[in-house]
């Protein structure tokens, strides 16, 4: 049986792992082009000077770098006023810099971790995988005396490296299912090549997962606990793509994971991991949204909303649940003869809508599904008039982490707004002020204002938290996973209270009777907001 305290350790090592994928990869590739032991020797640099120093991509050096300060390997300082950014050493910095090579051999296992879901783990995975376990049990030479310690730091991320897609791939393949959970098992019942895959499995034990009699294999209490969560892993390991590509990102060409049309398969991502790994939290988000769900639909039905339009729908799971809810939950399901609901899936994706007017057809719910762009409303308003006599106005408005992904647009007003974000954001490589950001996400919130101010914006957004703060909590956020991913791939989350800030300004202020942030705390990184006109 678990202990809190044991459950508080296996999270911490959860997001260590996490940490790992974006630091290993990130650090590697400052280090190979020598950015590292240049700040290592002038101490402090801004990031202007380090781009031009070294033919960098200013945007996405800036993100590396900000990795780094997360981790508390490096110092970040911002001057929105004059948009300047300066990175300087610490007194870790030397020790960490010096152990990156380290890295070496769990970032090249990365090139076949990429291939995991296309092409499961080949002969040449196992030999790479093998030799990499005999260094991870020798603890690379290091020592881990000290959990606090940049050596115990390192190997973390090692681990998670190593660990994190093979996780997913047995969580992808059904490996986590009850039967072996809960059975004591063998290689030979799941594998075709059961002799290395009990290489997998013999790493696995040595993390604690299994007990092992003979060859057959078991899971520990700590292993219930990982494969429960094995989804955690999800959202980071579906951008292996992306981190495989720093040194080209960072130093080369900063388009080479773009798309040229929005049917082309995304490059930067596994989109349906990236589902499968996200599915995993939303079910803990959801819990609150029922609760503004159940709330707004058990009014009187003259104040209620007509239906609801999910923006950015995926394969239509928000849609279906939120249809659920309202159908046995609230007022307004029981009179839906009488007052029929009005749902609405929008998407840019042209893939994703074919998925989810499969979804909604097989679950037998009715619902218009068309193209939409969250940067648009205008358009999406008059296509809903005129082709179906809708009016966006009488929706309720709902989308789950959509609002930092929208393509960038650069804001057409020059307010002089000076930022306290302590982000890092890029567009193609090139490096956007603070500011920027922050005008923004004020101009798009100012488009979708008249479409929902009477109703709400009913959101589930990603944010940010300041590096510092980061570093000084390892092991309770994954902050760091969040920050390298979005901020390589051209993505936008702010700090909470920055978000609210700004959309307080654009007219559309949160309603705190629903306002609810993970953690509940100033490490939050997922807030739950409805926005309304005030």
């Amino acid at each position: 049986m678990l202990t809190k305290l044991d459950k508080e350790q296996f999270r911490s090592t959860i997001f260590r792992h996490l940490d790992g994928i974006a630091t290993a990869t990130t650090a590697y590739s400052l280090h190979k082009k020598g950015v590292l032991q240049y700040l290592l020797s002038h101490k402090k640099s801004s990031i202007e000077n380090l781009s031009k120093t070294f033919n960098a991509n200013e945007g996405y050096l800036n993100v590396g770098l900000r990795v780094l300060s997360s981790q508390g390997w490096l110092n970040m300082h911002i001057n929105t006023s004059n948009n300047t950014v300066h990175y300087e050493t610490n007194p870790k910095s030397e020790r960490a810099f010096k152990l990156t090579p380290i890295y070496t051999d769990a970032v090249s296992l990365l090139n076949y971790s990429v291939k995991f879901p296309e092409e499961g783990i080949g002969p040449d995975a196992f030999n790479v995988l093998e030799k990499i376990f005999i260094k991870y049990k020798q603890n690379f030479g290091l020592s881990t005396a000290k959990t606090n310690a940049i050596e115990h730091q390192v190997l973390k991320h090692i681990e998670g490296v190593i660990a994190a897609p093979i996780i997913v791939l047995l969580g992808l393949n059904g490996f986590f299912h009850k039967y072996f959970m809960e059975a004591s098992f063998r290689a030979e019942e799941y594998h075709k090549n059961p002799e290395s895959f009990k290489k997998i499995l013999d790493f696995l034990s040595h993390l604690g997962w299994f007990t092992k009699k003979k060859d057959t294999y078991r899971f520990t209490d700590k292993g219930l606990f990982f494969a429960k969560r094995a989804s955690a892993y999800g959202v980071t390991v579906s951008y292996l793509p992306t981190f495989m590509k720093l040194d080209e990102l960072i130093f080369g060409n900063p388009l080479v994971l773009k798309t040229s049309s929005q049917d082309e398969k995304e490059k930067h991502v596994d989109r349906e991991m990236n589902v499968w790994g996200s599915g995993g939290a939303h079910a803990t988000y959801f819990k609150i949204i029922d609760d503004v769900i159940i709330e707004l639909f058990n009014k009187p039905i003259d104040e209620q909303p007509k239906g609801i339009l999910d923006m950015g729908c995926g394969n239509g799971a928000f849609i279906q649940h939120i249809f659920d809810v309202i159908e046995f939950k609230t007022s307004r399901g029981k009179v839906l003869d009488e007052y029929p609901l009005l749902l609405v899936g929008a998407d840019f994706n042209q893939a994703a809508l074919k998925v989810t007017r499969a979804n909604l057809i097989k679950a037998d719910i009715w619902a218009k599904v068309i193209w939409g762009n969250i940067g648009r409303p205008d358009l999406l308003a008059k296509d809903l008039k005129e082709d179906y006599n809708i009016d966006l106005k009488d929706l309720l408005n709902v989308r789950t982490f959509l609002d930092h992904n929208r393509i960038w647009e650069s804001p057409k007003q020059n307010s002089g707004r000076i930022s306290y974000s302590t982000g890092a954001y890029s567009f193609e490589g090139k490096r956007i002020g603070n500011n920027l950001v922050e005008s923004s996400l004020l101009e798009h919130l100012q488009k979708w204002k008249p479409y929902v101010e009477r109703f709400g914006l009913l959101i589930i957004e990603l944010h940010t938290i300041g590096p510092k703060l980061t570093a000084n909590n390892l092991g309770k956020t994954a902050a760091t996973a969040y920050d390298a991913t979005h901020g390589y791939s051209d993505q936008y989350i702010l700090e909470v209270d920055i978000f609210n800030k700004v959309a307080t300004e654009a007219g559309l202020k949160p309603d705190l009777n629903y306002f609810t942030t993970f953690p509940n705390n100033e490490l939050a990184t997922v807030s739950i907001n409805l926005l309304k006109g005030h």
